[in-house]
């Protein structure tokens, strides 16, 4: 049987889009093998080393409610409204993401997301394979063979096509890397990260406003901190590596103390364990992935962080992972042609990763350094005075992005229109009740076209 014909797929990476995209084919009828480097989270606890938690926003949740695994997931996140500035003075101000509370987004655990996620590929169908490292491929014999780190031991499998769900650090796309040339490239920030916690209060509740996402700006560097449902806020310090302050400047717990003191003393307090947290967590690296090219004919396909890793600041790297599955999945549903599917999975998912991994980019400056500036607060409070005003042509890039399933691509484009408007619209004041408002509302009119629906 060959792969235009079979439906059996091999899957590197048991991570969060590995374990949604083996649900998704295997309650299609697939035959899925999945093949995962660590030893199965669910008997050993969750190692997840480095990570950011996760902001779970629609396309996410669409993407988990076709797998079955919404209530499970919702049943442990928590709901963020929007961002609690605080100010370098103390003072603190909430700046909603959406119109009410139908529009938000959710704080998650990375592991718990992941047992969950599991559980739910098992009783799917999908066949798991732990401690299974991909160690090399050979894609003339369509033999993949993985390392067992337990003793190094080698275990070969016969494939048809491979999906490469395994991260930014890909095993899959160092393999196709050796056999074609995927135009690779990799621009890094110049800035790292550090986790640090929030434990909860004495009497087991949260420290601080639990549904939130808050965010301590500082211009070339800043603090944010999302909940999690046991009542502890994981806390990610940004800097740049070099320069004053920096992780070049700030290298142990006493340096991280003076910071702290100097530029987040409200946020001080809150962190008991500041210096053992910064000298025990490893610094993580911000970097944005590209590639020309995500598949190999019909042998090899890449998605998530594995074809187009991105920075955080939008809290769409998995939501986008998850709607690269939802995708994919519909691809090779579509027809026999293996090749054709993988083809046109890139064609659909590679300008909307570009689009979302430059306004993650954006997104960073605007976290830190112009939620506080008061020309960014005109132009937000102008942006929600339009989207009540032309609800059939103005909406918040934001809610574009998070709150619906519009394509990113048409979301950046639309975005940058909006953002030309608004700035052109406020030029010259500082409060929206000196506007002409019958002039605004023609120049909405004339410059934006109605919104297209969700994908």
């Amino acid at each position: 049987m060959n792969a235009s014909t079979s439906k059996r797929i091999t899957l590197i990476g048991a991570g969060l889009a590995g374990a949604l995209l083996a649900t998704l084919l295997a309650r299609r009828g697939w035959v899925v093998d999945v093949y995962e480097k660590r030893g199965d989270p669910r008997l050993k606890g969750y190692q997840g080393g480095r990570s950011i938690n996760l902001a779970l926003a629609e396309r996410g949740r669409h993407a988990l409610r076709l797998a079955g695994a919404d209530e499970a997931v919702m049943a442990q996140a928590v709901m963020m409204r929007g961002r609690m500035v605080h100010f370098l003075d103390g003072r603190c101000d909430l700046q909603r993401y959406g119109r009410d509370d139908s529009e938000v987004i959710w704080s998650v655990h990375r592991g718990e997301l992941n047992l969950i996620l599991l559980q739910i590929a098992q009783e799917a169908g999908a066949n798991l394979h732990f401690h299974r490292g991909l160690a090399e491929v050979d894609f003339d014999a369509r033999i993949a063979r993985f390392a067992d780190d337990r003793d190094g031991s080698l275990h070969e499998a016969a494939f048809d096509s491979l999906v490469g769900a395994d991260g930014a650090g890909s095993a899959l796309r160092a393999a196709m890397s050796r056999h074609a040339d995927l135009g690779e490239r990799t621009e890094f920030l110049g800035h790292s990260y550090k986790e640090l916690e929030i434990p909860p209060t004495p009497d087991g509740g949260f420290s601080i406003e639990p549904n939130a996402l808050h965010i301590w700006p500082r211009g070339r560097y800043m603090c944010i901190a999302l909940p999690n449902d046991e009542r502890t806020f994981t806390v990610t310090l940004f800097l740049p590596n070099e320069g004053e302050p920096s992780f070049a400047s700030v290298r142990d717990g006493a340096q991280a103390r003076a910071l702290f003191e100097r530029d987040f003393a409200d946020a001080l307090p809150l962190i008991p364990n500041l210096e053992q947290d910064f000298e025990r967590n490893p610094a993580g690296l911000l970097a944005t992935l590209y590639l020309d090219r995500w598949y190999l004919d019909e042998r090899a396909v890449l998605l998530g962080d594995a074809a187009h890793a991105m920075v955080p600041f939008h809290g769409q790297g998995m939501n986008c992972a998850f709607e690269d599955c939802v995708a994919l999945a519909q691809h090779l549903e579509r027809g026999d042609d293996r090749a054709a599917a993988f083809a046109a999975f890139q064609a659909q998912r590679l300008p909307n990763a570009r689009a979302i991994q430059a306004m993650a980019l954006e997104n960073y400056l605007e976290m830190r350094d112009r939620v506080d500036d008061d020309d960014y607060l005109l132009q937000r409070a102008l942006e929600r005075e339009l989207a009540e005003r032309h609800p059939d042509r103005f909406m918040p890039r934001y809610a574009m992005v998070t709150f619906h399933r519009m394509p990113y691509a048409t979301a950046f484009e639309r975005g940058q229109a909006q953002r030309r408007l608004l700035v052109d619209l406020t030029r010259g004041h500082d409060r929206l009740d000196s506007l002409d408002w019958n002039a605004v509302d023609a120049e909405v009119r004339a410059r934006l076209s109605p919104l297209p629906a969700d994908d």
